[in-house]
């Protein structure tokens, strides 16, 4: 029964992307939901802010092997092509399911983190070359602006562009379109899980690294 065959794989894919990572860290670390502090998101970047940099640096890792996984093993060794001939539609399928798994958590009333992490891991399967330039377009945007958020989507605005132009130059081969098209989507799904940071943006309350910047004025 193929299909019961893939929706067990997607629900295997969300599962683990529905582990609480920040939320466990909190429970363990302080006996504190990090939900109830700081910005009041369940991500990496909160945990850093309430918690330090190696609590952060723990969930940031697993968040990423969370997406990894699914994408990068469930996809490509659990399903057998049918009823998805595409394994490129099966990894965006999976992977996807466990970015939903970590933004809306199963064990944590579906108030999870804004997926950044997880959506990494999946892309890093995905697209292994392009992804860490877009880490290097998140590193340039922080230090010049101080802003997670705004790294976060303009990051994710730069993948398809990478996916792209890469190919011309011969700096990488050219992306099956199943991979193109949902490359385009990325983007519009970061800048909705950051439409509060936007808000904040907006109103000039968003929380800014000022250590990460390079260039801040000297108060």
């Amino acid at each position: 029964m193929p299909y019961l065959e893939l929706f067990l794989l997607l629900f295997a894919s969300y599962i683990t992307g529905s582990t609480p990572t920040s939320i466990i860290a909190g429970k363990v670390i302080k006996g504190i939901d990090i939900r109830e502090h700081g910005s009041g998101n369940a991500g990496s970047t909160n945990v850093f802010r309430v918690l330090g940099w190696k609590p952060a640096l723990i969930v940031v890792i697993i968040d990423v092997f969370k997406g990894w996984l699914p994408a990068a093993v469930y996809a490509t060794s659990f399903f057998q092509g049918q009823p998805i001939q595409d394994t490129g539609v099966v990894q965006i399928l999976c992977g996807f399911a466990a970015v939903l798994g970590h933004t809306y958590t199963i064990f944590a009333g579906f108030k999870g983190g804004k997926g950044v992490g997880t959506l990494g891991g999946m892309l890093l399967a995905l697209f292994p070359i392009a992804v860490p330039l877009c880490l290097v377009v998140f590193a340039i945007v922080l230090v010049l602006t101080g802003y997670v958020s705004v790294s976060s989507m303009i990051a994710s605005i730069a993948l398809p562009v990478f996916l792209f132009i890469l190919p011309p130059l011969g700096l990488a081969e050219t992306a099956p379109f199943s991979l193109l098209i949902f490359s385009l989507l990325i983007p519009w799904f970061i800048i909705f899980t950051h439409r509060s940071n936007i808000a904040r943006l907006r109103s000039g309350e968003e929380n800014r690294f000022e250590k990460a910047m390079l260039f801040r004025k000297n108060k």
